[in-house]
């Protein structure tokens, strides 16, 4: 089979690999789409994602596929069954597994990271990770569960009421995601800032966000949100973010930024606002929500995926060379 295997810091081979070893507790499946997005980017640069990739490794931690085996002690799925993978396996040991933040766990690994993922024809997964998709609901879309999850977490974390205003900083997928979802969540208003004319007036026209900033022309208003999304990850957006709360109000601090990144705040502040600032790592136990939001359609993706490549496209993407992709999914199979 054919596999695409980070062999070293931003070094890529295509690869011919036997079929893998399918354990007890596991599921073979044949890859209909992995899904690549800012982890990818740092997995391939060197740098850590939930957990440090260790070359030979195939990435693809956004994974879709139709079951092609079963392990010994399998019953939630069957051979022939549509699926998505979570990515993300727990120890079930450590003090956070046993005080139910399993996302904090130990020794957390995760397929596509500490394990060989969907960036190849063929992958093994738990079938504990492993979900069985709606009809209604294609292995396309499916690739894209995983970051969904993540966003739903996110907004788990939250103290979600209709009368709520939200601002979500970033119209990256991730910030495109949190518009609807917030709106799933029954956030009478949600409102959008980010960089490009275009994905700014499409979540205006099509997922009902009332108000949009392109902050390379305007600034984003303050002391006006009760829920801000900071899903950028650099310290001028988290700046903004806080700056544009009102009193009693909560940030998420989704983005990802540099480790070694900070930003400045008024501790007062905090204070004053009675401010409550959140982080949001990972996706436990969020992948049926992800789910029910695509086959409800209460999440809407398909006018997000911008891009669908072919294994020999990864590189030229990581390495900055396809331009205006919002969302990129790798069609794996046949």
């Amino acid at each position: 089979m054919k596999a695409l295997v980070l062999t070293g810091v931003k070094q890529f081979e295509i690869e011919d690999r036997p079929t893998p070893a399918l354990k007890a507790g596991e599921v073979l499946i044949n890859t209909a789409y992995a899904g690549v997005c800012g982890t990818d980017h740092d997995l391939y640069a060197g740098r850590p994602g939930s957990a440090p990739a260790v070359p030979p490794i195939v990435l693809g931690h956004e994974n879709s596929g139709v079951v092609e085996a079963i392990g010994e002690g399998v019953t939630n799925v069957k051979t022939g069954d549509r699926v998505a993978v979570d990515p993300n396996i727990y120890c079930g040991q450590c003090e956070y597994c046993l005080t139910q933040r399993p996302e904090l766990c130990d020794t957390l690994s995760a397929v596509g990271v500490t394990r060989d993922g969907g960036l190849e024809e063929q992958f093994t997964a738990p079938a504990t990770v492993t979900y069985k998709l709606p009809d209604n609901v294609s292995l396309k879309d499916a690739a894209t569960i995983e970051p969904i999850s993540c966003a739903v977490h996110g907004v788990d974390l939250l103290d979600i009421h209709p009368y709520q205003k939200a601002l979500v900083i970033g119209d990256g997928f991730m910030g495109q995601l949190f518009v609807q979802i917030l709106q799933a969540y029954g956030v009478h208003q949600v409102d959008l800032a980010g960089l490009f004319d275009e994905k700014l007036e499409l979540n205006q026209r099509l997922f009902n966000v009332k108000n949009i900033y392109n902050t390379n022309n305007v600034a984003i208003p303050e002391n006006e949100y009760d829920i801000v999304v900071e899903a950028v990850g650099l310290p001028q957006t988290q700046h903004s973010s806080v700056l544009a709360t009102k009193k009693g109000a909560q940030v998420l601090m989704f983005g990802v930024g540099p480790q070694e990144a900070s930003f400045e705040m008024n501790t007062y502040d905090i204070y004053k606002k009675q401010l409550r600032i959140q982080g949001s790592f990972i996706n436990p136990l969020t992948f049926k929500s992800a789910i029910s939001l695509l086959e409800s359609g209460k999440v809407d993706v398909e006018p997000l995926i911008s891009h669908e490549f072919e294994l020999e496209d990864v590189q030229d993407f990581l390495d900055g060379k396809i331009e205006g992709v919002s969302k990129a999914v790798v069609k794996v199979g046949k």
